[in-house]
Parts: C-alpha cells; structure tokens; sequence
C-alpha cells in the first residue's frame, strides 16, 4: 500500500500570521509539491488570491483550494472530504497538504474527520500548528483587533452561540503538536520567556513551542512532524464542549503580511555533527533523547553508520521522539560516519551539543 500523504493543519485567531507562515512556507517549500486548502468565510476570497499569487511552483492555482462556505468542520461531509478526494486523486499526488483554518474554526473536528473511511487509508495528519499572536496574547486579547472578530462573527448566520475568545483558544491549544508564537520580536525577552513558559504549561506534554517574526519557520519545523493525530484524539480533546464558531480569519496576518516578503531564518540556527561507527542502535537513539530534551533540540535528522551492519541507519527526531530504520546499503566508496542535522531557534551552544552527541 503507498505511503500516506501528510497533512498539516494550520489553526490560530485572527490576526495571528496564518497566511504569512503559510507564504513564507511555499516560498521556502525545497522542491515540495504543496496542495493547500483554505478556508476561507463569505465571498471576498482574499487568502487564496493572496497564495495563488506568490509566483512559486509550489503554489500554483491548481493546487489551491478554497471552501468558501463557512468553517470546514460544519461542512466536512459535503466539501472537505470531497475536497480531499479530488487532491489525493491527482496525478502526480501531492508531497504534502496544508490545510488553513478560518480564525474560530476548532481543529479537532477537523482532525477527527481524517477518520472518514474515504480518506483516512490515504492521509494522516502530520501536525496541528497553532499560530499564536504573541503581543495579543500576552496583553490577555487572544487576537490583535478583537472588534474584527466581533465583526465577523456577526456576518456568520451558522453561529449558534458565542464562546469567549479565551476558551477557544484553550482548545486550539489542546490540540496543537507545535505552536508558533508570531510577532515575538514585539515582546521583550521576559515577556516572549513568561509566554512560552506559560504555553508549555498549558499543553501536551512534548508539544514544541516555537518564537517567529513574521511567520519565518523553517520548512523542516513546520513540515515532517510525523505526529498521526487522527490516531491520538484522545489526548487532545476539546476542553470546550461547544459549536465551533467561525470568522473569516482572512484578514488574517495582512496587518502584517502585506509589507512583508522574503525574510531570513535568523531567530532558527542548524549545524552538522559528525561522528564515526555506533555501536549500538538502541542506546544511541536512547543516548540522543537525553541530549534533545537537555538542549531545546527542535528537530535531528541524518543517518548513521552501525558497527558490522552493512545498511545506513536512518535517523528523524521531533522533539523527543525518534524514529529510525535501516534504509539502503552504504556504497563501496561512502564513508562510514554518522552524520546528524541539528535544527533549534537561535543560540543553541553547539560545543556542548556536539560534544554531548559524542559522547
């Protein structure tokens, strides 16, 4: 059976930076063939005007979908599972899905439709990214222009009720794998350090909490988490038992967005450790761990080489969890060195981390 295609979904208030992330992935994608669905509230279509227009081969208008019928968790039966049919039957198929949700939309109804039987053999959701506005966030706002929501929220004849902007955004972090706090170049370093704290409280145990400008995340921390939500619903259940509400989140990030373009990884650093044969798979996977979680590691990868194995190991990790799997036989004139892609946000003491790994 083929692998299943990732998908990640993309959820976070108005305001946030969703799309800005969002652009700044497709114009960073590395050769990734990127289908992107958007939800976009009401009839202006801004967002999917704004992404089919960044000029990137990644990001053509084929491979742009918008629902323009209101939050996609209310219209899974009639528009997003057919939705993702027609992406999944493309031929080539796409690398990876991105899914942006409108700004009040809840991610695990979504999340939990990736269980339909006419998708769920052929998708798995890779992650949920939470963006975040840190200043708004730390102001206790939730959302930079709470008067904008309001506003949206009127427009939606499907809202049955309100929810305070509190509760939902406990449940978008409830449900989150990586959370993005955007706009942390506002914040000075003890406001962005009691934020980040505080989210790390608030979520799942080894759920990342990453600081941006601007949406600039590395492709590598955004995509490729591996996590398979669909299969761990449980623990990212709604705190708030309620409808999900919905808003056009579509102004969404064009505060800051409109000016903004190409922006340099300068809050993310990455360096190669190398190092000669392992002798014992286990133990150094067991080994790396420890040193991820004692150094604020975002993500390792590379390969290694074994002591009397003939195949190259394979190595990925996000977060504390690593997977590893012997792929493909070392050829006669390749080195035998383990070689290890380190990627954390900015001021990661590579000394240490290297010498640390080897030891």
């Amino acid at each position: 059976m083929p692998a299943k295609i990732p998908a990640t979904v993309v959820t976070g208030f108005l305001g946030a930076g969703k799309t800005t992330l969002i652009r700044h992935m497709l114009q960073n994608a590395q050769g990734k063939r990127i289908a992107l669905v958007i939800n976009e509230f009401g009839d202006l279509g801004v967002d999917g005007e704004i992404l089919t227009g960044c000029g990137d081969d990644t990001c053509t208008g084929d491979d742009v979908v918008e629902l323009s019928n209101g939050c996609i968790c209310c219209t899974v039966a009639d528009e997003f599972i057919p939705t993702m049919e027609m992406l999944l039957a493309r031929d080539p198929a796409p690398d990876h899905i991105v899914i942006e949700t409108s700004g009040l939309a809840l991610p695990q109804p979504l999340v939990r439709a990736f269980n339909w039987p006419e998708i769920r053999t052929k998708v798995t959701v890779d992650g949920v990214v939470t963006v975040v506005d840190g200043k708004a966030v730390t102001e206790g706002q939730f959302a930079h222009n709470v008067a904008a929501v309001d506003a949206q929220r009127a427009q939606d004849d499907n809202l049955d009720h309100e929810t305070p902007l509190s509760e939902l955004f406990e449940d978008q972090i409830a449900c989150a794998d990586l959370i993005v706090v955007n706009k942390a170049d506002l914040l000075n370093e003890a406001e962005a350090t009691a934020l980040v704290a505080q989210l790390q409280g608030d979520s799942r145990d080894g759920v990342q909490v990453v600081k941006a400008r601007m949406g600039a995340l590395p492709v590598d921390v955004l995509l490729g988490q591996g996590i398979g939500a669909e299969d761990d619903l449980d623990s990212r259940h709604e705190v708030h038992h309620h409808h999900h509400d919905h808003d056009d989140d579509h102004a969404d990030g064009h505060d800051d967005d409109h000016h903004h373009h190409d922006h340099d990884h300068d809050d993310f650093e990455s360096f190669v450790v190398e190092l000669g044969e392992i002798a014992n798979p286990a133990e150094f996977t067991e080994h790396l761990k420890t040193v991820i979680q004692s150094n604020d590691i975002l993500r390792l990868k590379g390969f290694a080489a074994v002591s009397g194995k003939p195949m190259r190991l394979t190595l990925q990790a996000v977060g504390p969890r690593i997977d590893s799997y012997f792929d493909r036989p070392f050829t006669a004139d390749e080195p035998r060195v383990t070689r290890l892609v380190v990627i954390g946000q900015a001021g990661l003491d590579r000394l240490a981390i290297t010498k640390a790994i080897a030891g």
